[in-house]
């Protein structure tokens, strides 16, 4: 099988090689902006008159074209320059961003203009997402590629810890049009680094829909690799709709509303952030039983949340769930690296992509319905058990066990 030829002398420890510090910085200054974007844009339609129908519609048109053009992304990923294509893709993202700093500080925003600028910053990620899966492999060698994932999340994690706090300071400060604003800068920073690595193309395939079908043929042979997609879209929905979506209500009504539910968002982050320090020492063989194992962890702020337990204990149980999810995040985008063909991944982890993209919509959708049945409690309990439903099914897979630490020959 051609394959792309790696960054010479990365045999070394990753933060030895020049490229892959680019590849980190260029991450990391990115995620220092999309921490504070969340915050930004739900001011920018609030300052302009918006309800939670407005955003609700300007997150939705953000996630279409993410999901309408994740399938393409990856095709191209397989064709071309994946650095090239992170480039564009940031620079897309940092025209999107600027335009709608723009609107906002001008204050000639509407709804219509924001979802706007959020169609084009989503068609941007459904370009970058499938072509970032494969830098890594073609930046260090394979027996790195773990301690790689985790110090690529560890300062993107960090920035998560204190992305939001230092969002809400500069909205209330000087208003969302200027964390937006710095939102646009670090994508075009992080266009210029990424401009630096000038990795080769992976390989020549077909055309747009022979490389499709070449690509869903190799998706669908591989039962460890569709199963836990399939499993995936049933965690991250169930997760969504009861952590993101009932989880403010409910500390609103058991504990002391915002203060209280930032304190459990700020634990969850903490895991994350622990959780990517776990995986810089701990290398587990067999990577997909662990990813699905410690996934399964998110069950536990659900269950807390739905029996009512004190603050302390929910606050504990987002902090492993956030460790439980990080460790997961690196497991599986191992064992993904490993286990799929150079000349597949950018396809590969498109249809994976899919499936979760559309877990956001489905989430929330089914915890509506839901809601009109049973309380709060009941639903997020009824969540927690999906999610443990869904891994003890994805662990009666038995190529889940096969897919291990061993690059396959």
């Amino acid at each position: 099988m051609e394959t792309a030829a790696r960054v010479p002398g990365t045999r070394t420890a990753p933060l030895r090689s020049a490229a892959f510090r680019r590849f980190v910085l260029a991450g990391l200054i990115s995620a220092t902006g999309s921490a504070m974007a969340p915050v930004a844009l739900a001011y920018a339609v609030i300052g302009q008159g918006g309800g939670a129908g407005s955003l609700g519609l300007v997150l939705a048109v953000n996630t279409v074209p993410t999901i309408a053009f994740l399938l393409v992304g990856g095709v191209l990923a397989d064709r071309m320059s994946r650095s090239r294509i992170l480039l564009v893709g940031n620079l897309g993202a940092a025209v999107a961003q600027g335009a709608l700093a723009a609107v906002v500080l001008t204050g000639t925003a509407s709804t219509g203009s924001i979802a706007a600028c959020g169609f084009l910053s989503g068609v941007a990620v459904a370009f970058t997402v499938p072509a970032g899966q494969g830098v890594v492999n073609q930046l260090v060698e394979p027996e790195q590629l773990q301690r790689a994932n985790a110090l690529v999340r560890l300062p993107t994690n960090a920035v998560r810890v204190l992305g939001p706090v230092a969002g809400g300071l500069v909205v209330a400060l000087c208003g969302p049009g200027w964390a937006l604003a710095w939102d646009a800068l670090t994508f075009l920073i992080a266009a210029l680094l990424l401009h630096g690595l000038r990795l080769d193309a992976p390989v020549a395939v077909d055309g747009v829909l022979g490389a499709l079908r070449s690509g869903w043929s190799g998706f669908r042979s591989r039962t460890w690799l569709w199963t836990y997609t399939l499993a995936g879209t049933v965690v991250v929905a169930a997760w969504l709709a009861g952590f993101q979506m009932l989880g403010p209500l409910l500390a609103a009504r058991l504990y002391s509303g915002a203060s209280s539910w930032g304190l459990v968002q700020g634990a969850f982050a903490l895991g994350l952030l622990a959780g990517a320090l776990v995986c810089l020492w701990w290398k587990p063989y067999r990577l997909l039983a662990v990813a699905v194992c410690s996934a399964s962890l998110l069950f536990l702020p659900l269950t807390a949340m739905g029996l009512a337990l004190p603050l302390p204990a929910v606050l504990c149980a987002a902090l492993l769930a956030g460790v439980g999810l990080d460790v997961a995040i690196v497991a599986w985008t191992t064992a993904f690296q490993l286990h799929v063909p150079e000349a597949e991944l950018g396809r590969a982890a498109a249809f994976n992509s899919v499936g979760e993209r559309c877990a956001i919509p489905l989430g929330y959708l089914l915890a509506a319905l839901a809601a009109g049945a049973w309380s709060d409690r009941e639903v997020l309990l009824v969540c927690a058990g999906v999610i443990v439903a869904a891994t003890l099914l994805n662990l009666c897979v038995r190529d889940v066990y096969r897919v291990n630490r061993t690059t396959p020959g």
